[in-house]
Parts: structure tokens; C-alpha cells; sequence
């Protein structure tokens, strides 16, 4: 009876043991099949890569564990990979989706590489994984839609790649992230409410997207967030107050949005451990508050380009960590003398590098409490303010200065010599001043000088040939001075000047040194406006990178130097106003042109090499085009045969062969949808062929009106023989019959994806938020664009050619908004030679559009250039008001330029283009609506003073355009020259 129980408990521990060596068999069974997936995983992995410079992969085989594999770590128990961690290797290819199958994977870092494609869906499968790291490397696509999988997520690093799509809604379902990183990327819409959720979020770094919306107030909750940081997108609304309330917060990064609002008077006060602060480029208002000075971690502060207005706070001095002070683009100060007190208290800002002050209202005598800032500061900025007085001596103290800029302000005297003994200085702006005397030889000891800017001034005497010296300088402009004598050998001969040389408008005399063909680098040279005299040097042609090349307005003689041949990259060159003259001895394959020349016809065959260098302002538009002739001669066969050929295309040359049938396809039938243009002559479509694989735009004429074959011919002749980088570009046309037995006439150009200027200036209320960003910079550009055609076409054609239609809807904009003329269909070329194109125009009935027809014309005047420029002034008027000259407020007598010039200088606010404003000026005032919500108009003081002497200076060009008598009216050269002066001031400040 004993043994019955020891063996029934015998049998149970026999069992017991039994189950226990079939649970580790299944649990072996399990880990090795595990460890198998793991392996087969990593050689998935492996077979995505394309290239590996530095050999990760050698050790990727199966003479050792993968464990040991390097770039993996393994967990010590199961020996599966818990992290796959290289970094920086220069990796290329694709991430492999058997990533998601490293079921044990706890990190998974593969930063700093080139992987592309998309992240694989797969890393949902992740579900141990605590870290993604995948910034800087080239990979596209959306963000994986079920992230939300992986609920033990603490940080996502997905920075400097090229994502796309918006940022998952669900992402506030991973509680444990601590860290997000999507900074620079291609994301859209907006920043998801559920951010809010994320309540161990401390870092989230968004900035360099495409989002928009409004922050979240949801965000305000993140108690312990420290980093936030969405700077450089299209965010908009104000910030909620909440989030000025998170005292933890030490990054505060939310510059070039669209955000408004001011800065709590107690921000100082909330965010005590506030580090960084930059809410640059937004549309923020106000003063600056006292309270910061109670941050006294405070590093960064940049408020730059927004519409703050009032007194810098001295208790910016108690900031003894700061180091950048961004106060540029505002309206701080008053013209006044006091504007600079807070200087005094900066010398305790002993780490300060960075101080901008630069475009707003401070005005006074610079104090010499200057020369007390740190020793460490590199860039002083103070341009475009209201300073007066001298350069306050004793700068020499800031030893660490590497940028200094007083430019554009009414400083006089001369530059103290002490401005040599700063050791480190690289750029010096002191143009548009009234500084006067000699620039002082100390220049010289500059010897890390790259940027010398002394435009504007009054220097006279001889610049100092110590500046052989500055053996590192890349650019120099002392344009508009008093400078004589001779151009200085020795600035001529410093091999680093690659950028610009710019001596224009000064009174130097004497040759040019043949030591200019050691600037081998140059790419662009402006010596135009002197007094210099001789030949041009041969040694010209040494400056082989020459881009640029300005030498008119001068008294230069003999013959162009045939080695400028040499200058291949030679884009822009002006010799006009010299005494040159011109020899085609030696052209012996020079063929064409005019009779006068007696030069023999060119062969139709003969293909022509290209010329490295066309004398395009001496003898341009030299050969009559074979273009016209052939266009004629095709015109007159057609009207003849016109019923042989159903539908029969012609074409010139090597211009693409396009029928009727080739065009209908293009357009879908010349479809309503696809019409982008209306007229009295023709209709004009998008299509898009498929023989070239390009939209084009398509104008057909409308034959029913009997003058539309004479605007045909007229359009033909004319860009048929002139080439210009602003004309539209002829591709081809088609005379042919339609599908019903009709005459066809259509003429093919090149597409502009911005359509016409008429669209950016008067847009259809669906279109008015984008053309908000047609800034001023923009409309100056376009302006010197068209003007640059009329000088082409009146000035520097053999044949002057008055275009007599110039509007807004006959300037189109291509998709970097360079603007193009079109429709010559009521040009006019006056020849010397002969009148034979007259007679394709010559009618009393074509003038032009009313509004932008030149007055003297109504009253029988012929066409003529100053005819252009009366149109060209109103165009101008029109860009920069966004008022059209027909406009219903225009009647009993006034018109758009009387209502221009009576309002100037004065009154400029109410005659500048609202949304012109809006984008230039004080966004903010802009946007508020009164009682009766109509458009607050902002006052004279709130726009930035390189935006009023840009915009007066503009207008003034369009009213003397505009002037009723012809005689009073510039020539088209001179509006481009002084279009390029308004514009390099405006750019410069």
C-alpha cells in the first residue's frame, strides 16, 4: 500500500517532465525559425542596396552569425536583431519591405544616407519598434498611413528627405512619442489637432514643408514640450495663447509663415527657459516687450520682417547669453535721436555675434557706445535707417567684424582709415550716403575683403592702388562717384574679382588697361559712363567667363576687337554711344542682309554654323529672314490652289510641319475648354502636340474679318526677323483648309504657363489669393523685360519696328515669370532702306486698344516709337496701381496718369496697387476691415522706405512716359537704364 502513492506521484513528476521537454522542443522550434526570418530579412535588405562605398556589407554572410553582422545588434536572450543602426555611409537604394519582418526590432536608424523610393508600409509590422531614424536621405512618397501600429514609438526622424501627402491624422495615437522630426520635407495640409494628444511630446520639428491652417490649440496642451519648431510654410492665424504659457519650452521657431498677432507683454515672465526665439517673417505686430529681458537664457532673438513698431527695450542688455538680435524690416524707432539709447545696454551681451538693425524708422547720429559691443560680434547691419553724422571712429574695437552695413542712410565725411585694422572684415556696404573725401589707403590691409559697395557717394580723386592688396576680393562697386584719372592697373589686376567691377557714372579718363584681360573670372564688367577714350584692348577677349559687358556711354574709337569672339558665355554686351565703327572686311561667308551692304544672296541650302559673338547693337537684325519669304510665297500659292488640297500644311526651313488635323488634335477640336485668348483677328488656344511632346499656344486667325490675314502677314514679318529673349517665340504656322473645305490660317508659339499680364493684374475673384504674391519685385522685373524689347525693337533693329498694341494682355509671363511681347499683328517697320512693310499695316483703322493708344494718334499722326512709349508709360501705371486706364472712375477729364502725378509724393498709399501693399508693406493694417468691412487704406509711414522710393521712382518713369506731348516723352533706352538703377537700389538695401 505504500508504493501506490510514490508511484502515482512517480508517474506525475514523469508527466510533468514530459511536458516541460516538449514546451522547450516547440519553444526552439519557434526562436530557430525566428532567427531564420531575421536572416533572411538582413539578405533582403541587403539585395536593396545599389551602392556601398564603405563596405558595410562585406561582413553580411553566412561565415558568422548575423548577429555579428556589423551595423546589428541582437537581444542577449533570443538573439534576435533588436536594432539595424547605420548611419552616414553614403548608402544607395531601396529600403527592403522584409524590414517589417524583424518582428524583435526595437531601433531602426539608417540616417545620413541616399536611400530613395517610399518608406515600405511593412514598418507597421514593427510593433516593438521604439526609434525610426530615416533624415537625410532622398525618399519620397507619403508618410506609412498605419504607423499608428507601432504603439511604442518615442521618436520619428524622418528630416531631409522629399516627402509627400499630408501628416497622418492618427499620429496622436502613438502616446509614447517624445520626438517627432519632419523638418524639410514636401508635406501639405495642416498640423493635425491630435498633436494635442502627445502629452510626452518634447520635441516637434516641422519647419521647411508646404503646410498651412491654423496651429492647433490642442497644442497648448504638451506641458512638456521644449522644442517647437514649424518655421518656413504657409501657416497662418495667431498663435494660441496657451502655448506662450508651456514654461518648458526653450525652442520657439516659427519665422516665414503668415502668422499675426503680438508678443505677450509677459512672455519674459512665462517661458523661463526660452533659448530661441524667431518668429521672423510673419505678420506679427506691436512693440517689443519689456519682459524679455527677464529670459536670461535667451540666445536668439529674431523678430526681423514683421510690422513692429516703437523702442527697443534697454532690458535687452540684461540678456548676457544672447547672441543674434534680429531687428531688420520693421518700424522700429522714430527718426529721432533717442532711437539708438538701447546700445548702451548691449555692451553687458558680452557673447553677442549677430546684431541687424537694418530697414526700419532709427534715426539720429550712430553713437559711439557701437564701438562697446562684444569683441566677438561678426555682422553689424544698420542699412536703409535714417542715421546722420560721421562713421563713429573706434569700430577698429570690434576685431571679430566680419560684415558691416550703414548703406543707404545720409551719413557724410569720409570713411575713418581705422576701418583697415579690422582684421576679419570681408563685406563693407556703405553706399547710397553722402560720404565724401578719399577712400582712405588702410583699404588695402583688408586682406579677407571679398565685398567692397561704395555706390552712391560723392568720392572723388583717385582710388587707392593699395587695393592690390585685397587679394580676396570677388566683387567691387563704386558706381555714381566723382572718381577720375585713370582706372587703377592695380584693381585690374586681382585675379579674385569674379563677380562684378562695376566703375560706371564717374568721370575717369584714359584708356582701358589691356591688364583688364586678367580678369579672367569676371562675369560681369561695367565701366559705361566715363570719359574713357582709345580702342577697346584686344586683351578683352581674355576674360573668358565674361557674362556681362557694359562699355557705352564712353568715347571709345576704332574697331570692335575681333578676340571678344572669344567670349562664349557672353549674354548681355551695351557699346552704343562711342565712336566705334564697324568693318565686314575679312566676313567672307557674311551673306544677305541689305542691298546697301552689297553683300552676295545667301544659298538656300547652305546650313549655317552658329556665331559665338553677334554684333547685335552695331549692325542687328542684319539679314533679311528667309522666314518672310517663305510665309509670302506660301500665302499667295494658297490663295490659288487653296481648293486642290483638302488639308495641306506648310512650313519653313527646319520649322516643325504641322496640318490642320495635327492642330485639332492638339486643341480636342479647338474646344472652349482649352481657349486662353479672345480677339477681333483670332482665337487663341492651349494644345499640346505630340510631335515635340510640349503644350503650345495656338492663334487662329478669324478670317471673317478682313484685316485678320494683314495682322497675319504683319505678325510673320516682324518675328520673322527678330530674335530677343522677351519676344514671344513663332514655332511654326499652318495655311491650310479645315475639315468643311474653309481657309485655315494659324500661327503656333511657344506656351507661357503664367498667361498674360492682364490675368496677374485683374484676376477673377477664384484666382485672387495667388496672385498675392505678385510682389514688387516681380512687376519691376516685367517692366525692365518689356521695356528691354522696346529698346530692342526701336533702338537696335536695322529696321525700327513699332509694335503699336503694347498692353497688360499682350505681355505674357512663362513659368519663372519672365516676361515675353506678343501679338505684332499691327507692327510697323520702318525701313531706310525701303517702305515695303508699310504698306502691310499703313491704315488709319489700326491703331491700337483705347486707353493705351497715344493721343497724337487719334488725330492722324503716323505710328512712331514715342507712340510705344506713351503706351509703354500707361502699362507701367496700370502694373504698379492695379488700375486700368479705362476704369469708371476715369471720366470728366481725368485720367489714370493725372490721377497718378496729382497724388505723388505725397499720397502714395492711395494710388499703389492694394495687393501690392499687402505683400510689401504692413500685411497686417491691410487686412482690417472697418464697420462697413471695407479695406483699411495703410498710411505713407507704414511702408518700408526702399518700397516708396522704389515705387516713386517707377512712377514717375510711367508719368513722363504717359506725357501728353510726344517730346516730352524718354526713349526706350533710357527707361531700361534707369529701370536697372531702380532696381539695383531696391535689391541692394
Amino acid at each position: 500500500m505504500n508504493l501506490y502513492p510514490s508511484t502515482i506521484l512517480s508517474s506525475f513528476a514523469c508527466l510533468q517532465l514530459i511536458l516541460l521537454l516538449s514546451s522547450n522542443f516547440q519553444w526552439c522550434q519557434a526562436n530557430s525559425s525566428g532567427n531564420e526570418t531575421d536572416r533572411i530579412a538582413l539578405l533582403q535588405f541587403k539585395s536593396g542596396i545599389t551602392s556601398d562605398p564603405f563596405r558595410i556589407f562585406n561582413s553580411w554572410n553566412d561565415s558568422t552569425s548575423f548577429c555579428n553582422w556589423r551595423g546589428i545588434t541582437c537581444g542577449r536572450r533570443y538573439k534576435r536583431v533588436t536594432s539595424l543602426n547605420i548611419i552616414g555611409k553614403n548608402l544607395v537604394g531601396a529600403i527592403s519591405p522584409y524590414i517589417g519582418n524583424l518582428s524583435f526590432l526595437r531601433t531602426l536608424v539608417l540616417s545620413n544616407n541616399s536611400f530613395i523610393g517610399e518608406i515600405p508600409q511593412e514598418v507597421n509590422n514593427l510593433l516593438q519598434l521604439r526609434y525610426l531614424g530615416l533624415k537625410r536621405n532622398n525618399l519620397g512618397g507619403n508618410i506609412p498611413t498605419n504607423l499608428s501600429h507601432c504603439t511604442k514609438l518615442e521618436g520619428i526622424g524622418f528630416s531631409y528627405n522629399k516627402l509627400v501627402g499630408k501628416i497622418p491624422e492618427d499620429i496622436g495615437s502613438l502616446v509614447e512619442l517624445k520626438y517627432v522630426g519632419i523638418y524639410r520635407n514636401n508635406l501639405t495640409g495642416k498640423l493635425p489637432s491630435s498633436l494635442g494628444n502627445l502629452t510626452l511630446l518634447n520635441s516637434l520639428y516641422a519647419g521647411s514643408n508646404n503646410l498651412v491652417g491654423k496651429i492647433p490649440i490642442e497644442i497648448g496642451k504638451l506641458s512638456r514640450l521644449s522644442a517647437f519648431q514649424i518655421s518656413v510654410n504657409n501657416i497662418s492665424g495667431i498663435i494660441p495663447e496657451t502655448l506662450f504659457n508651456i514654461s518648458s519650452l526653450s525652442t520657439f521657431a516659427i519665422a516665414e509663415n503668415q502668422i499675426r498677432g503680438t508678443i505677450p507683454y509677459n512672455i519674459g515672465l512665462n517661458l523661463p527657459n526660452l533659448k530661441f526665439f524667431g518668429i521672423g517673417k510673419n505678420r506679427f505686430y506691436g512693440s517689443i516687450p519689456d519682459s524679455f529681458g527677464n529670459t536670461s537664457k535667451l540666445e536668439l532673438i529674431d523678430i526681423g520682417q514683421n510690422n513692429f513698431v516703437g523702442q527697443v527695450p534697454i532690458t535687452l542688455g540684461n540678456l548676457k547669453n544672447l547672441r543674434k538680435l534680429r531687428l531688420s524690416y520693421n518700424h522700429l524707432g522714430s527718426r529721432s535721436a533717442n532711437d539708438l539709447i538701447f546700445l548702451t545696454s548691449l555692451k553687458n551681451c558680452t557673447n553677442m555675434e549677430f546684431l541687424s538693425l537694418n530697414v526700419n524708422n532709427f534715426g539720429g547720429v550712430l553713437p559711439t557706445s557701437l564701438t562697446n559691443l562684444s569683441s566677438r560680434l561678426s555682422e553689424l547691419a544698420l542699412g536703409s535707417n535714417y542715421f546722420t553724422g560721421n562713421i563713429p571712429t573706434g569700430l577698429n574695437k570690434l576685431v571679430s567684424l566680419s560684415g558691416l552695413g550703414m548703406e543707404n542712410n545720409h551719413l557724410i565725411g569720409s570713411i575713418p582709415s581705422e576701418l583697415g585694422m579690422l582684421p576679419n572684415l570681408q563685406a563693407l556696404y556703405l553706399d547710397q550716403n553722402g560720404l565724401s573725401g578719399q577712400v582712405p589707403s588702410s583699404i588695402g590691409n583688408l586682406s579677407q575683403l571679398f565685398g567692397l559697395y561704395l555706390t552712391g557717394n560723392n568720392f572723388e580723386g583717385n582710388f587707392p592702388s593699395s587695393i592690390g592688396n585685397c587679394q580676396s576680393l570677388v566683387e567691387l562697386n563704386v558706381a555714381e562717384n566723382k572718381y577720375s584719372g585713370a582706372i587703377p592697373k592695380e584693381i585690374l589686376s586681382l585675379p579674385s574679382i569674379s563677380k562684378l567691377l562695376n566703375l560706371s557714372w564717374n568721370s575717369l579718363t584714359g584708356n582701358l588697361p589691356t591688364e583688364v584681360g586678367n580678369l579672367k573670372q569676371l562675369n560681369t564688367l561695367d565701366i559705361s559712363a566715363n570719359n574713357l577714350s582709345g580702342e577697346i584692348p584686344t586683351t578683352i577677349g581674355q576674360c573668358l567667363s565674361m557674362e556681362k559687358l557694359y562699355l557705352n556711354t564712353n568715347f571709345f574709337r576704332g574697331s570692335i576687337p575681333s578676340s571678344l569672339a572669344s567670349l562664349k558665355g557672353l549674354q548681355e554686351l551695351d557699346l552704343s554711344q562711342n565712336n566705334l565703327t564697324v568693318s565686314l572686311i575679312g566676313n567672307k561667308k557674311l551673306c544677305g542682309g541689305v542691298p546697301k551692304l552689297f553683300l552676295p544672296k545667301c544659298p538656300t541650302k547652305t546650313t549655317r554654323k552658329p556665331v559665338a559673338f553677334k554684333l547685335s547693337i552695331i549692325i542687328p537684325c542684319l539679314a533679311v529672314s528667309a522666314f518672310l519669304i517663305f510665309i509670302i510665297l506660301a500665302c499667295l500659292w494658297r490663295r490659288k490652289s487653296r481648293k486642290k488640297s483638302h488639308s495641306r500644311t506648310t512650313y519653313v526651313g527646319k520649322l516643325l510641319n504641322v496640318s490642320y488635323k495635327d492642330l485639332h488634335q492638339a486643341t480636342s477640336g479647338f474646344s472652349e475648354s482649352n481657349l486662353i485668348g479672345l480677339g477681333s483677328f483670332s482665337s487663341v488656344y492651349m494644345g499640346f502636340l505630340d510631335q515635340q511632346q510640349r503644350h503650345v499656344a495656338i492663334k487662329v486667325l478669324n478670317l471673317q474679318n478682313l484685316r485678320a490675314s494683314k495682322s497675319f502677314l504683319a505678325e510673320c514679318k516682324t518675328l520673322g526677323n527678330i530674335r530677343h529673349r522677351n519676344l514671344v517665340k513663332i514655332l511654326t504656322y499652318c495655311s491650310s483648309l479645315d475639315y468643311k473645305g474653309n481657309e485655315f490660317m494659324a500661327l503656333v508659339y511657344q506656351f507661357m504657363e503664367n498667361g498674360s499680364l492682364e490675368n496677374w493684374l485683374h484676376p477673377n475673384p477664384d484666382k485672387r489669393s495667388t496672385m498675392k504674391n505678385f510682389d514688387l519685385l516681380q512687376r519691376l522685373n516685367i517692366a525692365i523685360d518689356v521695356s528691354s524689347v522696346l529698346h530692342y525693337l526701336h533702338d537696335e533693329c536695322e529696321s525700327s519696328i513699332i509694335h503699336r498694341d503694347l498692353k497688360p494682355s499682350n505681355v505674357l509671363l512663362d513659368r519663372d515669370m519672365i516676361a515675353h511681347v506678343s501679338d505684332f499683328g499691327l507692327a510697323k517697320i520702318i525701313s531706310t532702306i525701303n517702305d515695303f512693310s508699310q504698306s502691310l499695316t499703313s491704315t488709319t483703322r489700326i491703331k491700337g486698344t483705347i486707353g493705351y493708344t497715344a493721343p497724337e494718334y487719334g488725330m492722324g499722326s503716323e505710328a512712331s516709337k514715342r507712340g510705344d512709349i506713351y503706351s509703354y508709360g500707361v502699362l507701367v501705371l496700370e502694373m504698379f496701381s492695379g488700375r486700368r486706364p479705362i476704369d469708371e472712375m476715369f471720366k470728366d477729364g481725368l485720367n489714370l496718369r493725372d490721377f497718378i502725378r496729382m497724388a505723388m509724393p505725397e499720397r502714395l498709399e492711395h494710388i499703389v496697387d492694394p495687393i501690392l501693399l499687402e505683400t510689401e508693406a504692413t500685411g497686417e493694417a491691410i487686412s482690417k476691415k472697418n464697420d462697413n468691412n471695407a479695406v483699411i487704406i495703410m498710411n505713407l509711414s507704414s511702408m518700408k522706405p526702399k518700397v516708396q522710393n522704389c515705387l516713386l521712382a517707377v512712377f514717375e518713369i510711367g508719368v513722363t512716359c504717359s506725357s501728353e506731348s510726344p517730346n516730352d516723352r524718354m526713349n526706350a533706352g533710357d527707361v531700361n537704364r534707369k529701370l536697372h538703377l531702380i532696381r539695383n537700389a531696391f535689391m541692394l538695401n
